[in-house]
């Protein structure tokens, strides 16, 4: 399954002949080698891993890995690298960038895996299919194919690293329907029982939530909880949790950038529970210490258990834009700002806005039918508050000048339909599938023969 989520962070695989293996482990390969070579081609079973972590020329191609006659070049570690530096708003010190290939490594390592196995179960990605879930990817970022391609190549990437994400995703996901599906059970008393206790829930707080996970043994416990630390440090700076869950998270949900879905409280681990339940939307939680692994969890969303959702709410808007002259000063922004506020607490709602704008030499937008869940965090909380007639504060900045929102109507959401057989009978099916492929991957990590230099 393709991620919906925005940022995408990939790697290029790269084969070559059991010939140029042997080569590969002595010379630089160059990019005229790798062009030459077939993809995802493999000639030996048991895995053969030869890591390198020394600096390379930037000019020149290395095989930093080699798995099982794939190989991951510098090249590849780099351009995924670039992928989650430009998801991080603030700069990344050389150390934690040491850190960043590292895990990168460990990432890429694990796609071979799950493409080796994928091609020797005859699973099949046709040219046609990849291309299609490309331009899904690139329609995220508002751009046609294209346009995503330039974008790329500006941040020191391209296209063929998200490309080679996507054909692991999609070649690991139908060698699980193919292998793990067909050997799940889930009986239709359970599912009744789930949709009997959902009834039950009404009206309860449910929770949207997305997760980061890191599992870990008690020799590697306290380094993965450092590593862990240093991620929600870059979050809580504005970096994409979406981004980093797709990259770090060893969890099956790291292909829907740490999506975990609607979940009650009492769905998650005890630890877990007062502390979802006192984020707020947006937030993320420190990194907490679980059995056998460290997670972090961001609040995406949150909503009453089979009521009408307040986020679905349809809002009709006006918008009152004053544009700014350039060389205003910071006193005269605030005087301007406050002239604004009492022209729009009398103007009598929306009918007034007209009448304010041309005196205040501004301008009027209508929006309508704008769902509520869809405004950013802040602005959703004082939304929520307003009557019909009501405004906001004004708010804006010198580059997209002073505006206010007032409410012209509210269209409140539909009550929630009683749980669907069939909806709950596949999340079931899905959460057991999940649980299988992590032990499918944990074994296929272990058969693997790394040989460190």
């Amino acid at each position: 399954m393709i991620a919906r989520t925005l940022r995408i962070l990939a790697g290029a695989l790269v084969a070559v002949s059991g010939s140029q293996i042997a080569q590969a482990q002595q010379e630089n390969i160059t990019d005229e080698d790798v062009a030459n070579v077939p993809i995802l081609s493999s000639l030996m079973k048991a895995p053969d891993i030869r890591l390198l972590t020394q600096e390379s020329d930037p000019s020149v191609r290395k095989a930093n890995a080699i798995v099982n006659g794939d190989v991951v070049t510098d090249t590849d570690v780099e351009q995924r690298l670039n992928l989650v530096l430009a998801a991080n708003p603030t700069p990344v010190e050389d150390a934690e960038k040491r850190r960043l290939r590292m895990q990168i490594m460990r990432n890429l390592i694990d796609e071979k895996l799950q493409i080796q196995e994928s091609r020797d179960n005859d699973i099949i990605i046709a040219p046609q299919e990849l291309e299609q879930a490309y331009r899904r990817v690139a329609g995220n970022f508002n751009m046609e194919p294209q346009q995503f391609e330039e974008y790329l190549a500006e941040r020191d990437t391209s296209h063929m690293a998200i490309q080679q994400q996507i054909h692991a995703e999609l070649a690991w996901q139908r060698l699980l329907r193919r292998r793990v599906q067909p050997f799940v059970n889930v009986g239709d008393d359970e599912v009744e029982a789930l949709i009997a206790r959902l009834e039950a829930s009404k009206g309860t707080d449910e929770y949207r939530i997305g997760e980061l996970v890191f599992f870990t043994s008690p020799e590697t416990a306290a380094d993965t909880m450092a590593d862990a630390q240093r991620i929600v440090e870059q979050l809580q700076q504005g970096a994409s949790f979406v981004a980093y869950a797709r990259q770090y998270s060893q969890s099956s949900t790291a292909t829907l950038g740490g999506e975990l879905g609607w979940v009650k409280l009492e769905q998650l681990s005890p630890e877990l529970q007062p502390i979802i339940s006192q984020l707020q939307e947006g937030q993320i939680t420190r990194p907490v210490q679980l059995p056998g692994r460290i997670v972090i969890l961001a609040l995406i969303d949150k909503r009453q258990i089979l009521t009408a959702d307040e986020n679905d709410a349809l809002l009709s808007l006006k918008q009152l834009n004053v544009r700014l002259p350039a060389d205003i000063s910071q006193e005269q922004a605030e005087a301007l700002a406050r002239r604004i506020q009492t022209e729009v607490a009398g103007m009598g709602g929306c009918g007034g806005m007209e009448a304010v704008a041309e005196r205040l030499g501004g301008e009027v937008t209508v929006n309508d039918q704008i769902r509520l869940g869809d405004l950013p965090p802040q602005l959703k909380g004082i939304m929520t508050q307003l009557q019909t007639g009501q405004s906001t504060p004004p708010f804006g900045s010198a580059e997209e000048g002073i505006k206010v929102l007032t409410m012209c109507g509210r269209e409140q959401g539909q009550a929630v339909a009683a749980p669907d057989f069939d909806n709950m009978f596949a999340q079931l099916e899905e959460e057991r599938v999940n649980m299988m492929a992590r032990r499918y991957l944990r074994d296929l990590r272990r058969d693997a023969i790394i040989d460190y230099r």
